[in-house]
């Protein structure tokens, strides 16, 4: 691991708690890949210090910081300047301190299309979205951006209402109708926990999916969910989670740290060794 500097660019991220986080894993994978004169380390903080935490951060000289949950909302109103995605849906994953201004952005979205396509999917297809958390948020957002028509269902109505209220492109699906309307889709997405190591498996029953259905997961803890084994088992193709995690942090790599990094297989490798998972032979990259 190179020696820092005195001039060396610090980044992090901030989570309540973050000890789960392998956001440390990846973008210390790429510091020490391009030589970066760098550091990315976790920040664990609780709800109520976040606003001091992140202008702290600010004025202590780091470039900027990722923020995972509970924090992604409370971010985004401490913000200076948001994208256009993240006012969309309200939140940030990814802060860029600036000129004495926080910056921020929401790569969610961009790094599931980003997975898509390096799985060789187009995402501009009718696509089902289970869950209304707040990755389902960019993601619709981002499908929606790329020519989707996007469907949605969530098994509580009450925060689907808010994301209708925000995307009213959106159509909701009752969530006791998500099997039987598979053949109206060629993209079925999972943004929510079921299927994660110790959570029970999305009950979805894929007897009705058309031969050329794409399931997608981002739970990427099983690699290979009980949804997407499903979908395997029936001959469908399916895009794995990790690949989100690998793209999303990308920009702000490339903001805090003046380099572009690849996402290929000496990576997914790396994290998922970190995981304890193993790659499968047909991922992007091998």
């Amino acid at each position: 691991m190179p020696i820092l500097s005195g001039r060396a660019r610090v980044a992090g991220i901030i989570g309540w708690p973050v000890a789960h986080s392998r956001s440390p894993c990846l973008h210390g994978f790429w510091l020490e890949r391009y030589g970066i004169d760098g550091a990315y380390v976790p920040l664990a903080v609780p709800p109520a210090s976040l606003p001091a935490a992140i202008r702290g951060l600010a004025a202590a000289g780091f470039a900027g910081c990722n923020v995972t949950l509970p924090h992604k909302e409370a971010a985004f109103a401490l913000c200076d300047r948001v994208t256009d995605a993240a006012r969309r849906i309200e939140a940030v994953n990814t802060l860029v301190f600036r000129d004495g201004k926080i910056e921020g952005s929401s790569t969610d979205g961009a790094g599931f299309l980003a997975n898509l396509r390096a799985h060789g999917v187009d995402p501009a297809r009718p696509a089902l979205v289970l869950g209304a958390g707040g990755a389902a948020r960019d993601i619709a957002a981002a499908l929606i951006d790329a020519g989707a028509s996007v469907s949605i269902a969530n098994r509580t109505p009450g925060r689907l209402d808010r994301l209708l209220r925000l995307f009213p492109a959106l159509t909701p699906l009752p969530w006791e109708a998500r099997a039987a309307a598979l053949p109206d889709f060629a993209l079925l997405v999972n943004t929510t926990s079921a299927g994660m190591a110790g959570r029970p498996p999305l009950e979805i029953d894929l007897a009705r999916a058309p031969p050329s259905l794409i399931v997608a997961d981002i739970v990427y803890a099983p690699l290979v969910t009980p949804l997407l084994a499903a979908a395997e088992r029936r001959g469908l193709t399916t895009v794995p989670g990790l690949g989100m995690l690998l793209h999303q942090a990308v920009p702000g790599f490339a903001a805090w740290f003046g380099v572009t990094p690849s996402v290929d297989r000496a990576l997914t490798d790396f994290v998922a060794a970190d995981l304890g998972i193993s790659a499968p032979a047909s991922s992007p990259g091998a």
